[in-house]
């Protein structure tokens, strides 16, 4: 990643995250990067992979930001499909929700709603 794209992405991070504790994958590289610290770290993890076109993406987007404040045990990630094609080959549908615990993928949701995600979030903290 060059400079103008690091900067880039940590303005559009900045944007998103307001005070939250989420992070956007900004590139595959970068989605890799998150990937690999998931699997090391081991910390419990959701990932929202979403679209910038996706009306259901954009509105849930706010209070997955929102629900980061909540959580403060899960690291919250945002990855742009359209961002990072070649990591996010395998996600048909956006919202999709990726849960990790211990390194490890165990759970996903698809589609929105913010009591339902509110309720798996709690499952996974």
């Amino acid at each position: 990643m060059n400079n103008t794209e690091a900067m880039e992405a940590t303005k559009t991070q900045k944007q998103i995250n307001r005070d939250g504790n989420l992070i956007t994958a900004s590139s595959d590289e970068n989605l890799r990067d998150v990937f690999h610290q998931i699997r090391t770290s081991k910390s419990p993890a959701v990932i929202n992979f979403g679209a910038s076109w996706c009306r259901v993406c954009a509105e849930i987007l706010p209070s997955f930001n929102n629900l980061s404040k909540k959580f403060p045990k899960l690291s919250f990630v945002y990855a742009d499909i359209d961002e990072c094609p070649e990591t996010t080959q395998h996600i048909r549908y956006t919202p999709t929700f990726h849960f990790y615990r211990d390194g490890e993928r165990v759970d996903a949701m698809f589609g929105a709603g913010e009591e339902r995600l509110h309720d798996r979030l709690w499952l996974h903290s």
